[in-house]
């Protein structure tokens, strides 16, 4: 079997039968497949994409290139969740508690941040002491003795997908759909949970900017767990602006926590109930109505919360800063960016957004990039509302003076006022399971 002719074969249209796809996944991970030939075949992917049975085979494939999850050692039924990406999105810290209150177990393993996009680990690691990083065995021991454990991915956890993406990030290819459907479910079905919930953004800071494509990927996605065995299904999420105020790592847990107590911004409890309760519903406790009762009730009750100190305080951390957030550390430096004019707040570019915050120390450029975990947005305006010249849009935080003003002038740039009130939009836009999608927009 040859490389290059493999290479034609999909750039001619033609689809790779099984043990292609498997010698080629294998090849390109002890390096005797060289990069400049796997580039090529990701870049003919891109322009003819894969079958259902393609794409779910190379799943597999990068799924068993490196180390497996046996969760077998955790009593119950294990739930995840994994979301494509966005500003804002801390809703792991909400709903992985909610669900363990109501009894599932959750084994998790989640990244870090990159570029625009913050990672939950690093949100984590913003409370003293939080440790993510365990072995397999206390990672174990915590789920079943707390219901619920976050730690970073293993080191050898799906080293294919690994290689792949650092080609596909320089070669124009990131968004592939059966790409990010490969990599995405590799790691998700890697990991060895029962149930798996996709959380597909969609909007400007989102990889899926158009509703189209966010569900055709979740279709995709959905598919590939199907076919493993695996009880799967999306939401598609309004990214369109950042989730919630707050953009940075301890402000994002302060208003989890927030939520968690019972109150916090609306369109990020929404979210989240959405996904806790769906969560719930795929693991068969109840209809989705039941599960969002049960889901609000634990919240109302405050046991989601006292999860979220149980899991802190299982993994090393201080939950007396969750308990009294004024504890979390503040950025030295403040600036206060006001509107140039009165309107309505038309539109929030996310992506912008996250930006802004990155230049302020909230996020990486590049993998090995430190962070300033006090660093970030907390936003005073969202799309839709009333603005006067003059009036605050955002607060900026960072340990360096200087970032402030390149940061603002950043920000500024996403945000549009005009004189007519936009329409609003979703937190939810639609649910796709085993090829059935129910879109929650007019």
């Amino acid at each position: 079997m040859r490389m290059v002719d493999l290479i034609i074969k999909k750039r001619s249209g033609l689809a790779l039968n099984d043990e292609e796809i498997r010698w080629m996944i294998r090849g390109f991970t002890d390096g005797s497949i060289p990069d400049y030939q796997m580039s090529a075949m990701l870049m003919a992917i891109y322009f003819q994409g894969m079958t259902e049975q393609e794409t779910s085979v190379m799943t597999d494939a990068v799924e068993h290139s490196g180390d497996t999850v046996d969760l077998s050692p955790i009593k119950g039924v294990k739930v995840d969740k994994h979301s494509t990406g966005g500003v804002g999105d801390k809703t792991t810290l909400v709903i992985v508690p909610i669900v363990a209150a109501c009894g599932l177990k959750v084994a998790k393993m989640s990244g870090r941040g990159l570029g625009h996009t913050g990672g939950t680990v690093d949100k984590l690691e913003s409370i003293p002491g939080f440790q993510t990083d365990m072995d397999e065995e206390e990672f174990f021991e915590t789920v079943n003795r707390t219901g619920l454990c976050v730690i970073g991915q293993s080191k050898n956890l799906t080293p294919a997908d690994k290689l792949m993406y650092a080609l596909r990030d320089v070669t124009g290819t990131i968004d592939s759909i059966p790409l990010i459907a490969v990599s995405i479910m590799g790691k998700k079905l890697a990991a060895g949970n029962d149930v798996i919930l996709l959380d597909v953004t969609c909007g400007s800071g989102a990889f899926m900017k158009k509703l189209e494509d966010a569900v055709a990927l979740a279709k995709e996605m959905t598919s590939i767990g199907e076919r493993a065995g695996k009880r799967t299904a999306a939401l598609i999420t309004d990214m369109d602006q950042p989730l919630g105020y707050a953009i940075g790592n301890n402000l994002e847990v302060i208003e989890a926590v927030e939520v968690l107590k019972g109150g916090g911004p609306a369109d990020l409890k929404e979210v989240c109930l959405a996904l806790a309760s769906d969560m719930m519903y795929l693991a068969g406790i109840g209809s989705l109505e039941e599960c969002r009762v049960r889901a609000q009730e634990v919240i109302t009750d405050g046991s989601a919360f006292e999860k979220l100190l149980e899991m802190t305080r299982a993994q090393g951390g201080d939950a007396e800063y969750l308990k009294d957030t004024s504890k979390f550390a503040k950025a030295p430096f403040v600036m206060e960016v006001t509107a140039d004019r009165s309107g309505f707040l038309m539109h929030m570019n996310a992506q912008e957004c996250g930006t802004a915050s990155s230049m302020l120390g909230a996020g990486r450029e590049k993998k090995e990039s430190s962070l300033d975990l006090t660093a970030g947005i907390v936003l005073s305006k969202k799309t839709g509302d009333t603005v006067q010249k003059g009036e605050v849009l955002a607060r900026l935080y960072s340990s360096k003076e200087e970032l402030l003003e390149p940061a603002a002038k950043r920000f500024l740039g996403a945000i549009e006022i005009g004189a007519e009130q936009p329409k609003a939009r979703k937190e939810v836009l639609a649910r796709v399971e085993a090829g059935k999608v129910d879109y929650y927009i007019d």
